[in-house]
């Protein structure tokens, strides 16, 4: 979704610098917010999450969203970006939108620019709020929250390696990796270049801010998933302590991105401290039976059989999926290389149509494995997220060649259809909160 009429993208002009922003929504309080490394605002809006929780923000303010320097649409300028210069272009911002006082939000990097300008300009921030932000990088021996130098050098080569990969997703968006890979990869260069990013992390890597904390006068909210890997929640508890006037809140969570995860307890925290209530829960959920496939060993399949042979066996495969899919009255919810994720009204359907599936493709001498799981799944238009989406794609990982593994909810659903299964024990499933029983489907 490009930004369109009601997203147009302006710049606003800092010496030899344009930042790029958009405005949404017309609330009766501004709120000037940053994604910190994460953001193009041309990109953002292709992906229904970020759109979802932009324009849940926007429902009760006026929204101006803006690419840090040297990210996304904003210009780098002939010097590093120094979180001084990051922080005097939230007053840029501010003045080329018309806005004398609003509600300032740093979400993660972009903390320390917004925690600068809070305390310099104190007559135009009329509150704070902070997401998984840290005044200090490096520990030292009075601030225990940091990394280690060694640890940090650890984490920059793993930030600026692989750029436009997954790979970094499983750090930032652990629980949505199944929804975001087809399209984290061009973001993630959309972002910046790598050298870009290798410039950024050093001068992230030295940011220093807890001089300036105690003279923040706004009152500050903090928020922080209390399983953040990327920012650890120490970060915030120590702010929290520093901060004049500061109240933390803590969120169940992996995901360090905002827009992922439970970005709705996220948005909640912020209309209620902004506004004195939250919105009415939106009831757009719907039991769904979730299926994930994909093919077993696909890279060395690639590259045992040559491009041209794998592109035509990979539209073969597809055109087997979609035929099962349409016989079984299953939803194409997305697809992804050789990957399909599909919805459907009842789990034994579900099953079958994967045996189905699994049938066909060894007839192409391919192997598939599948995973099954039912649950509450949130609709953003076409698509379904949510944690039974994560389960399913964990239950298919699980899966070997040829196998059809469901969840307990599944099998128990199933009872009297005649579907036989083998027990495969409990599982933890990679970012899912408690243990799963999971269950083989019996050829």
């Amino acid at each position: 979704m490009p930004p369109g009429p009601d997203r147009t993208i302006a710049y606003a002009r800092n010496g030899d610098v344009h930042i790029a922003y958009t405005v949404l929504g017309d609330g009766p309080v501004d709120l000037v917010y940053t994604n910190g490394i994460w953001s193009n605002l041309d990109t953002l809006w292709e992906e229904p999450l970020w759109v979802r929780y932009a324009e849940r923000l926007a429902s009760f303010s006026r929204l101006i969203v803006f690419d840090m320097r040297g990210i996304g649409l904003s210009d780098r300028g002939s010097e590093p970006p120094l979180i001084e210069l990051q922080m005097d272009d939230v007053r840029a911002v501010m003045d080329a939108a018309g806005s004398k006082s609003a509600a300032v939000y740093g979400a993660a990097r972009g903390g320390a620019m917004t925690m600068l300008f809070a305390a310099t300009y104190p007559e135009r921030v009329r509150a704070l709020i902070l997401y998984a932000t840290l005044a200090k990088t490096i520990r030292t021996d009075d601030y225990p929250y940091g990394r280690t130098p060694a640890e940090q050098e650890e984490f920059f080569h793993l930030f600026t390696e692989a750029i436009g990969s997954i790979a970094r997703l499983e750090r930032q968006g652990p629980t949505a990796i199944s929804e975001l890979s087809h399209w984290w990869p061009r973001f993630e260069r959309s972002v910046a270049t790598p050298e870009r990013f290798r410039e950024l992390g050093a001068i992230f890597s030295d940011i220093d801010v807890r001089a300036v904390v105690p003279s923040i006068q706004a009152p500050t909210l903090l928020l922080h998933r209390t399983d953040d890997w990327v920012v650890p929640v120490g970060h915030s508890r120590y702010l929290a302590q520093a901060i004049p006037n500061a109240k933390l809140v803590e969120l169940p969570g992996t995901d360090h991105v905002t827009f992922v995860g439970d970005s709705d307890a996220l948005v909640d925290e912020i209309e209620e401290f902004l506004t004195g209530a939250r919105s009415a829960p939106e009831t757009d959920r719907v039991l769904a039976t979730v299926l994930f496939t994909d093919i077993v060993g696909s890279t060395e399949r690639a590259v045992a059989a040559g491009d041209r042979r794998w592109r035509e066996l990979l539209e073969q495969h597809r055109r087997v999926v979609r035929r099962e899919l349409e016989r079984f009255r299953g939803n194409e919810i997305d697809t992804a290389g050789d990957g399909f994720m599909a919805s459907f009204d009842g789990p034994a359907r579900a099953i079958r149509c994967a045996r189905a599936i699994e049938d066909a493709n060894q007839a192409l001498g391919v192997d598939v494995r599948a995973g099954v799981h039912t649950g509450e799944c949130e609709r953003l238009g076409e698509k379904l997220s949510g944690i039974a989406v994560h389960i399913a794609a964990r239950v298919a990982a699980s899966a070997g060649a040829g196998e059809v593994v469901v969840s307990q909810t599944v099998k128990d659903l199933v009872a009297g259809s005649g579907i036989e299964f083998d027990d495969r024990g409990v599982h933890e499933l990679k970012g899912v909160p408690d243990a799963w029983r999971l269950f083989a489907v019996r050829a």
